[in-house]
């Protein structure tokens, strides 16, 4: 392992990984990254990987629009596969909500984003399969889909090792070490790494990394459940994505013979010590929801499932800023939900304010660190708050 580094990422996921390789993609390589277990074993690997723009506020929206460019692209822009399928996405919502929906999609289409209200009658040709009430109003994302987490965060963690960052495993960061207000170096216990920047994006771990040099931030862990479906083929050979906010789920196929269902409520729990099962009963009840909008999926059976953490902040959003008072010390941290989605502009964005001093791609100062104490928090059109 690097005795010195000009930057150490904390966190193996693909949040860590991408930023890692989009300081290479600046020069930065001399780089190390920390994992605490093997790469992916936080929430990346236990993510729906879904990939939609559907989201309340400006930053965030373009954050997707971007990073959906970026996986359907991968290949070239990366190198190596991120495994996106374009399935269009699908937002339903209940009347009530109908005026979030509609500002929302509003916001995105002035941002350039392929989006637009669509009605009961347009579902005859983009998703003939999928069932909705009169009392509910979508919108339709045609070039949205899903990816592969693996994929994605490996090819990011190869093209970094390739431009001449480190990536070590089953070596989890003891501490940031801290002298006169800046970093120092970063001690595990295979040694200590000399660098004047660490980056914290070590997921639900985070807020135990920055408790370390004094700094407390307001990350909580939930519970979010994920169920693997095997649906009727010969029925219903495809269905597009479908963020269900009048049900609480959201769903996406995963090949040509199954679907993954994403389901819970928001289950404040303990980091090393959850239920990493999907419960039996609320798989029950999420897949009656899933049929009652998918009539086809009457005969689906349940393949295994797990559940993963959201990491919230109080506006689900995530922080992307240094962390003030400590001078080379910057965090990626909270991604409520949105981690993977956003994680190619994530890695642009925080690379270019740790090698440039600012973003040149994306504002991100409404996600800056000081919004909570500033009382400046992001809001959301919806109740679901994983849409914000």
């Amino acid at each position: 392992m690097k005795e010195t580094a000009d930057v150490v990422v904390i966190g193996g996921g693909v949040v860590g990984c991408s930023i890692l390789y989009n300081l290479g993609r600046l020069g930065i390589t001399d780089t190390l990254l920390l994992e605490r277990d093997v790469i992916g074993s936080g929430s990346t690997g236990r993510s729906a990987a879904i990939c939609r723009m559907h989201y309340s506020n400006p930053v965030t929206a373009t954050m997707a629009w971007e990073s959906r460019r970026i996986f359907a692209n991968f290949e070239e822009m990366v190198g190596g596969p991120s495994g996106f399928v374009e399935t269009g996405y699908l937002v339903v919502v209940e009347n009530e909500d109908r005026q979030g929906l509609e500002r929302n999609v509003a916001m995105q289409v002035e941002l350039g984003i392929d989006t637009m209200v669509v009605n009961r009658d347009d579902l005859r040709d983009i998703a003939p399969m999928v069932s909705v009430s009169d009392d509910e109003a979508m919108g339709w994302e045609p070039q949205s889909g899903y990816a592969d987490p693996y994929l994605v965060m490996s090819s990011y963690a190869n093209r970094a090792s390739e431009m001449g960052a480190e990536v070590v495993t089953q070596a989890p960061a003891l501490g940031i070490e801290v002298q006169g207000g800046r970093v120092r170096a970063v001690n595990t216990a295979a040694g200590r790494v000399e660098t004047h920047v660490a980056v914290v994006a070590a997921g639900p771990w985070s807020r135990v990394e920055l408790a370390k040099v004094g700094v407390d931030v307001p990350l909580v862990p939930v519970r979010h459940q994920v169920a693997y479906i095997v649906r009727p083929v010969d029925r219903l050979p495809f269905h597009p994505t479908v963020g269900d906010i009048a049900q609480s789920m959201s769903f996406r196929p995963d090949g040509p013979r199954f679907s993954l269902m994403g389901f819970g409520d928001d289950e404040e729990v303990e980091l090393d010590n959850y239920n990493e099962a999907a419960g039996m009963d609320d798989m029950a009840s999420a897949l009656t929801r899933m049929q009652r909008r998918v009539p086809d999926m009457a005969g689906a059976y349940f393949r295994g499932g797990w559940s993963g953490l959201f990491t919230t902040t109080p506006d689900w959003h995530p922080i992307l800023d240094r962390v003030p008072g400590i001078e080379g010390l910057y965090c990626a941290v909270g991604f409520s939900g949105h981690g993977f989605k956003l994680a190619p502009m994530i890695g642009v964005t925080m690379s270019e304010l740790i090698g440039q001093g600012a973003t040149s791609s994306i504002d991100i100062s409404p996600l800056r660190f000081s919004r909570f104490e500033e009382n400046d928090l992001l809001t959301s059109s919806y109740r679901y708050r994983v849409l914000a």
